[in-house]
C-alpha cells in the first residue's frame, strides 16, 4: 500500500505559492460553506514519525479559519479517561454538524503501537480495527465526512530527516528519544501499518496516503484533498436536499401470534404485608452492594424503559432511597437539546457514562431511537434499523470496560394504563405526571408494542440481557427492580459479608 505514495514527488517554491494562492480562499469558501451544512467534518493525520504530521496540522490552522477547527492530541490517559471505555474520549471530542476536527494521533495509535511492542497479537489486532471500522461507519452513516491521512516517509528518509532536524539548534527539540526508538522498529511499524491501512480503507472512509519528504507536496496534496472532499460533499447534500425526502414504503406490521410480552404474567402481584417487609430488605442489601461496588471500583448504569405511566418513576425512589446520594446520578432523558442534535444521536449518552465506582439511571435512554423516534418518524427507517446495531456495540464496549450493566422493561397493558392516566387527572398532585402527548402516545399502542418487542428481540444479549418487569402491581415490580440490582451487583462483585 504504501508503494502507492509517489516516493521523491517535489514541488518548486514558484508553482507552491501560485497554487497556494489559488488554493486558500476556495478553502476559507468551503468552510464558509460547511457552517450552515449539517456535516461534521473529521480529519485524521496519521503516518510515520517525522513525515511532517505537525507542520500539516499548523498548516490547517493557518490555511482554514481556525474559529470553526478544533484539534485533538491522544496521548497518555488522564484519570477521566482511564475510568471510561476507551472510546469515550474519542466521542467527547467529535466536532458538530459544520464544524471541523482535526485529530493529530486518533483511534489507529493505540492498537498500532500495541502490536509493535507485541502486547496484543495480530487477532487481537483485527478486533481493534474491527472496533475501528464499526465507529467510523456509524460517524459516516450519521453523515459525517472522515478524511484520513497517512504521511509516509521511507526508511531512508525518516533518517535524514531525524538527523536534519537534530542537527538545527531551532528544531532538534522536536526529536525525542521516542521517535529514534520507533525508527529501530521502522520494519515492524511498516508490517502493522499496512495490515491497519488495508483493513480499514473503506469507501466511506479511505486512506490518502502522502509522501511526507517534501512539505510543498505534501501540504499541497493534503489541502487540495481537504478541498474537494469538502466540496463534493456539500454539492451532493444540496442535490438531495433539491430532490426532497425519499419515500419509504412503510414496513407490513405482521402480528406474531405471541410476542415477548405477551408471555409475562401481568396478574403477579405482592400482598402489602410482603412488600412492607420485603422493601426494607432489599434496599438494606442494595445499600451493602453500593458500597462494594464502590470499593471495588466498579461503576454501573440502569436503563429503566416502559410504558407511559408504567412506574418507572416509583421504581427508581425505591432504588436511590437505598443509596447514599454522592455515589448516583439519576438522569431524566426527554427531546434533546439544540447541541445534542448538532451530534450523533449516541453522543449525549457518552458524555454521561459513570466514573468507577458511580451509578448512573436512565429515565428513558438511547433505545428513544428504536421507541418514540421510530414511531413517530423522527428518525428514517434507515436509522432506526441500524441502531439496534450501534447500540449493542456501544453496550458492548460498556461491559468491556467494566461497567455493570442492568436493562429494565416495566410492562403494564393498556386497561391497567388508562386506569392511571384518569388517576392522575383527578389527583391534584398527581396531574402534573399527564400530558396530551400521553394520550397521543397512547393512541398508537399497537406501533409502540411493536417497536418493543423487536427492540427486546434485537438488543438482549449475553453481556446486556433485558429484564422484564410485571408493571400492573407496582409493588411486585418495584420489588422485581430491586432484587434485580441486588442480584446483578452481587453478580459482578460478590455478596457483603454480613455483620
Amino acid at each position: 500500500m504504501f508503494e502507492t505514495a509517489e516516493l521523491g514527488r517535489t514541488i518548486d517554491k514558484e508553482t507552491f505559492e501560485e497554487r497556494a494562492a489559488e488554493l486558500r480562499p476556495k478553502l476559507l469558501r468551503v468552510q464558509d460553506e460547511l457552517k450552515a451544512s449539517s456535516v461534521p467534518v473529521v480529519i485524521l493525520v496519521n503516518g510515520v514519525d517525522g513525515a511532517g504530521k505537525g507542520e500539516t496540522v499548523n498548516l490547517l490552522h493557518e490555511w482554514l479559519d481556525a474559529r470553526w477547527l478544533s484539534t485533538h492530541v491522544f496521548q497518555e490517559k488522564v484519570e477521566s479517561e482511564r475510568e471510561r471505555p476507551d472510546y469515550w474520549r474519542f466521542w467527547m471530542s467529535l466536532p458538530p454538524r459544520g464544524r471541523i476536527g482535526v485529530y493529530f494521533g486518533s483511534w489507529y495509535t493505540d492498537p498500532i503501537l500495541a502490536r509493535v511492542h507485541d502486547r496484543i497479537d495480530d487477532p487481537a489486532l483485527d478486533r481493534a480495527l474491527h472496533r475501528v471500522n464499526a465507529f467510523e461507519r456509524e460517524l459516516a452513516e450519521d453523515g459525517a465526512l472522515i478524511i484520513k491521512f497517512w504521511l509516509h516517509l521511507s526508511k531512508k528518509q525518516q533518517k535524514k530527516r531525524l538527523k536534519r532536524l537534530e542537527k538545527d539548534r531551532r528544531t532538534r527539540w522536536r526529536v525525542t528519544k521516542r521517535d529514534w526508538n520507533h525508527h529501530g522498529l521502522y520494519d515492524q511499524f511498516r508490517r502493522v501499518c499496512e495490515r491497519t491501512l488495508r483493513e480499514t480503507s473503506s469507501g466511506d472512509a479511505p486512506w490518502i496516503v502522502v509522501e511526507g519528504a517534501d512539505e510543498r507536496y505534501r501540504s499541497l496534496t493534503v489541502t487540495s484533498h481537504i478541498h474537494d472532499r469538502l466540496r463534493h460533499c456539500l454539492d451532493e447534500a444540496a442535490e438531495d436536499a433539491k430532490r426532497g425526502p425519499r419515500k419509504t414504503k412503510a414496513r407490513p406490521r405482521v402480528k406474531n401470534p405471541v410476542t415477548i410480552l405477551d408471555t409475562l404474567d401481568l396478574e403477579r402481584s405482592v400482598s402489602k404485608k410482603v412488600y412492607r417487609k420485603r422493601l426494607p430488605e432489599l434496599q438494606g442489601r442494595l445499600n451493602l452492594l453500593s458500597r462494594r461496588m464502590s470499593s471495588k471500583k466498579r461503576g454501573a448504569i440502569a436503563v429503566l424503559q416502559g410504558w407511559d405511566a408504567g412506574g418507572k418513576g416509583g421504581a427508581i425512589r425505591r432504588t436511590i432511597a437505598a443509596l447514599d446520594a454522592r455515589s448516583y446520578r439519576v438522569i431524566p432523558v426527554g427531546a434533546p437539546t439544540d447541541e445534542e442534535k448538532a451530534h450523533h444521536y449516541l453522543w449525549r449518552f457518552w458524555r454521561q457514562l459513570p466514573r468507577r465506582g458511580k451509578l448512573t439511571i436512565y429515565d428513558r435512554s438511547w433505545y428513544g431511537r428504536v421507541l418514540v423516534e421510530r414511531v413517530e418518524g423522527f428518525a428514517t427507517e434507515k436509522e432506526w434499523m441500524r441502531a439496534y446495531a450501534e447500540i449493542n456495540d456501544f453496550e458492548e464496549q460498556l461491559v468491556e470496560a467494566g461497567i455493570v450493566l442492568i436493562k429494565f422493561w416495566i410492562h403494564i397493558s393498556k386497561d391497567e394504563q388508562l386506569r392511571r392516566f384518569k388517576e392522575r387527572e383527578n389527583t391534584p398532585w398527581k396531574r402534573h405526571k399527564i400530558t396530551e402527548e400521553d394520550w397521543r402516545n397512547r393512541e398508537k399502542w399497537s406501533d409502540y408494542e411493536d417497536a418493543a418487542n423487536e427492540m427486546i428481540g434485537r438488543t438482549s444479549t449475553e453481556y446486556a440481557p433485558w429484564t422484564l418487569v410485571e408493571g400492573n402491581d407496582k409493588p411486585h415490580a418495584r420489588l422485581k427492580v430491586l432484587e434485580t440490582f441486588c442480584e446483578t451487583f452481587e453478580a459482578a462483585v460478590g455478596a457483603p459479608k454480613r455483620r
